[in-house]
């Protein structure tokens, strides 16, 4: 897979003869959103997490291939964190829709059970054993629609579940890309739909900032920004004060 985040890196920069469209100051992420201060979240100036790039300029249309010889390539993952929880599936489960290796793998059966405190630390990461239909096929795990349904099932009955993932290794990279539309590029691997991308991180924050509140995980705050971090996303207090301002029930 070709897409590895780890911490935000800078953007190297492409040739002069043609306008660097990434190197944007900071501005809020939508316009539907411009009621708040830039602080409550913003896209890091010059910076996205590794192989991650942004698109201001609207133009989607990105060569698999980049001609510039100026620019680094993606950097190869982290090795898998130590004891990490591994959910290994193949084509017959991915067929099947079956949650069941996440079950088996994780012992999370049903959302309530699962205590974030123990998979924080030791981190979950998927295993996918996938036989191609036709073995020349060029196409990424994250461009079958098979696998991507599976992930979107996982998704729908685990909305928490990025936050656990094993991110070193791209596990947050290559779950994000199952779950939103982007294209490959051979130099910086996956380019998201950066308005899908915004607002599958913002979802998230939401999700995963109240899961952790609830079950009184020491600075969910911190825990939360780190998540939208390596997606190239800044969250500020101000937005996460507006939600505790605004509980919403849970019961």
């Amino acid at each position: 897979m070709a897409a590895i985040f780890q911490t935000p890196l800078p953007i190297s920069s492409s040739s002069s003869s043609r306008q660097n469209p990434w190197n944007t100051p900071p501005r809020p992420i939508s316009d539907s959103m411009a009621s708040l201060p830039i602080s409550h979240l913003y896209r890091q100036q010059g910076q996205v997490a590794v192989s991650v790039a942004f698109n201001p300029s609207g133009n989607f249309d990105i060569s698999l291939y980049d001609d510039d010889e100026d620019t680094s390539k993606v950097e190869p993952p982290m090795p898998p964190s130590e004891a990490r929880f591994e959910i290994v599936i193949d084509n017959d489960v991915i067929r099947r829709l079956d949650l069941t290796p996440f079950h088996t793998a994780t012992g999370i059966t049903i959302p309530s059970s699962a205590k974030p405190k123990e998979y924080l630390e030791r981190t979950i990461g998927f295993t996918i054993n996938y036989t191609r239909e036709d073995p020349r096929d060029p196409r990424e795990l994250s461009e079958f629609p098979d696998i991507r349904l599976w992930f979107v099932r996982l998704d729908a009955a685990y909305p928490w579940l990025p936050v656990l993932l094993d991110w070193r290794a791209g596990e947050l990279a290559r779950y994000a890309a199952m779950l939103v539309p982007h294209q490959m590029n051979m130099r910086m691997g996956v380019v998201f739909n950066p308005e899908a991308l915004e607002l599958f991180v913002m979802q998230k924050v939401f999700v995963v900032y109240l899961w952790l509140k609830q079950h009184n995980m020491p600075k969910p705050r911190l825990k939360t920004s780190d998540m939208a971090r390596m997606l190239g996303f800044g969250i500020g207090d101000e937005l996460y004060d507006l939600i505790d301002k605004h509980p919403i029930s849970t019961s």
